[in-house]
């Protein structure tokens, strides 16, 4: 046949296979609001779901979140699968159903590549071990009809398929090949169930497959069956891989068939030995799978966890203990209230920032996580990189970027170590701190909320140009949502607003306050908790004492004298009025993100009058924040460190 004639076919044959190789199902019943809950961990499932797959011997099933949130979700590859290609089956799958449906709660995709078979299913309700039959996907290939006495090959292909079914049960899978059908062709026949249904289930589907494949595709050569629980595929020649050691036995004489009485002697020996083959090899698939089956895993979320770890993140502790020569203290960098900071260096010479968590700290399973899964998806220059985390026992470490010059507070409020900060310098670092809160809020794919900006969670790079640490207090907003209440108040004294002290309400609102606070302690390079023994006019804190200033239009007075020979006039009172108004009692009175790095961007745009701070105590020098306002016995609080700030709170009992 020449190369002309068989262009037609081939371009038939290719038109044919896209629909072949990868089909999927959105469910049509039910849908999701893009961008809430059941969204959100829809996209974190899917992203690891390929690494979980791989890693776990090619099977792996989750159940994460809560309530109308909570979302049940598989992957699978057929045995004997080479992790990398199964890795990309499943993610080729997942990005797939991602895109194609977009806010479908139960969607599920049978993807046939080169090398393998996979299956990827998400849904809102617990289907491990559901059988469900429908909907179901029939087709057959460009192969075409069997050339020959087709009613021979169908007699053939009954019985051969038959006998695959009584068969596969046990193990949920099975590949093999029939006797030969004439012009030496054979049928390749591949079955796989999902593991969780019981093995009658899944001969149940199969003969379902069967059934559908009569009445769309009889005397094909090849096609398939793809319901949600179950695939069948058969077909004229070899695929996936999956039949090398089959064609090893004698096909021909592999069972007897229709017609082959004359001979049914010596099919009987061979059948016998075949099966005592087969049985060998049933047994060893069954081992392996129940020594699979012990190493499952399924997540169970604490109480409002909507997510699950990125497991594709994951190192090993020998990794990290090696890296950080044992968490010597030669490599510590710091201490926080959650833990302790080490420098470490990977195999490959990447330096990292490794941060062990104290198992007495007040973060552990909760604000970890958190930390996780808040930090592996967000990308700005002005953030700190997360590189992965590791589990083991009590163990619960992350793994950093290195970032080479410490946090903002070591050079701040060092009466040294300040001279390295000229105004020039910290100006940049307002203005990149402004972009990295302003990403979080509004930016991100999620609306973040890091309810702990200060001066110690400020990285500096290099060219000390600032990146926004520690996220173990973050909380994610909807897209429609402005804020929330919390019955356990966390965060820093001093840098915290009213309504979130007193009240335990926050919002973008309150990192625009912690914003204020940090502006003006770069400004006097000062702490703000430094304010609270002074017996002067300062009002006991910082806020006070920089509202005094500016109502005395004293405002340069403010200014650290390291910096008096290389400040900029009108860049110092812009920043300490913007400051300000950060710092307003009323949350609705302060800026948002976007409208600060306008007016920190733009010299041109006219600053509203600030109205009084919160916490701006005008006769009680003293004065707790925490209590003022309230009468004795109506507030209580608890004080636990959390950071290195010695004024440091994690819990407080609101009014």
């Amino acid at each position: 046949m020449s190369l002309n004639s068989l262009l037609p076919i081939l371009c038939f044959a290719l038109s044919l296979s896209f629909g072949f190789v990868s089909s999927q199902s959105c469910g049509n019943s039910m849908f999701f609001k893009r961008n809430g809950t059941y969204d959100v961990n829809r996209r974190l499932v899917l992203s690891t779901l390929a690494s979980n797959v791989s890693s776990r011997n090619g099977f792996y099933n989750a159940s994460v979140g809560e309530g109308s949130g909570r979302i049940y979700a598989l992957g699978l590859c057929i045995p004997g699968t080479d992790p990398k290609f199964c890795s990309s089956c499943i993610q080729a799958a997942s990005d797939r159903l991602s895109r194609n449906c977009p806010d479908q709660t139960d969607s599920w995709e049978w993807k046939a590549g080169l090398t393998t078979l996979c299956f990827v299913r998400y849904s809102n309700g617990s289907f491990f071990d559901q059988i469900d039959l429908e909907p179901s996907q029939a087709m057959y290939t460009a192969s075409g009809r069997f050339q020959g006495n087709i009613t021979t090959y169908t007699n053939i292909w009954d019985a051969f398929i038959s006998s695959m079914i009584s068969r596969v049960g046990q193990t949920r899978y099975l590949a093999d090949v029939s006797p030969r059908t004439g012009n030496d062709s054979f049928i390749y026949a591949l079955m796989q169930c999902i593991p969780g249904i019981s093995s009658e289930e899944c001969e149940t589907c199969l003969r379902e497959s069967v059934r559908d494949y009569q009445s769309c595709c009889n005397g094909f050569i090849g096609g398939t069956v793809r319901k949600p629980v179950c695939f069948f595929r058969w077909d004229g020649s070899d695929y996936f891989g999956a039949f090398g050691d089959t064609l090893s036995l004698p096909p021909q004489e592999s069972q007897p068939t229709p017609g082959d009485v004359e001979t049914i002697s010596t099919g009987a020996i061979v059948a016998i030995v075949v099966s005592a083959v087969i049985f060998m090899v049933l047994l060893t698939l069954v081992l392996v799978v129940w020594k699979r089956r012990l190493s499952y895993k399924t997540l169970k979320p604490q109480p409002d966890d909507d997510m699950t770890c990125p497991q594709s993140l994951q190192f090993d502790y020998t990794t990290i203990e090696a890296a950080t020569d044992k968490f010597s203290g030669y490599n510590k960098l710091g201490q926080g209230g959650f833990g302790a900071v080490y420098k470490g260096k990977l195999p490959d010479e990447t330096e990292i920032a490794v941060k062990r968590l104290s198992r007495n700290s007040g973060q552990g399973t909760t604000e970890f996580k958190n930390e996780v899964l808040i930090v592996a998806k967000l990308q700005h220059k002005n953030l700190v990189r997360i590189l992965g985390f590791c589990v083991e026992g009590d163990e619960q470490i992350l793994v950093y970027e290195f970032v080479p010059n410490k946090s903002l507070d070591y050079f701040l409020f060092d009466p040294t170590k300040k001279s390295q900060l000229d105004w020039k310098r910290r100006y940049n670092i307002i203005g990149g701190i402004t972009r990295g809160i302003l990403y979080l809020h509004q930016d991100s794919r999620l609306t973040i909320i890091h309810r702990d900006i200060k001066a110690s969670n400020i990285l500096l790079d290099a060219d000390m140009n600032p990146k926004i640490a520690d996220f173990g207090m973050a909380r994610n907003f909807r897209v429609d949502q402005t804020e929330d209440r919390t019955r356990r108040v966390v965060g820093t004294f001093g840098y915290m607003p009213p309504e979130y002290v007193t009240q335990g309400q926050f919002s973008t609102k309150s990192d625009v306050y912690s914003f204020g606070v940090l502006i003006l302690e770069i400004v006097c390079g000062k702490k703000n908790s430094s304010f609270y023994q002074m017996n002067d006019d300062s009002g006991g804190n910082m806020v006070t004492h920089v509202w005094r200033l500016w109502n005395n239009e004293s405002p340069l007075d403010l200014i650290d004298p390291t910096i008096r020979e290389s400040y900029e006039k009108d860049e110092v009172i812009r920043c300490i009025h913007i400051g300000l108004l950060c710092v307003q009692e009323t949350p609705a009175d302060r800026p948002e993100m976007s409208t600060i790095f306008q007016m920190l961007t733009n010299s041109s745009i006219i600053l509203p009058v600030p109205q009084p701070p919160g916490f701006f105590f005008r006769n009680r020098p003293n004065q707790n924040p925490l209590t003022f306002g309230s009468e004795q016995g109506q507030s209580s609080s608890k004080s636990i460190p959390c950071s290195i700030d010695s004024a440091s709170i994690t819990r407080v009992s609101p009014r």
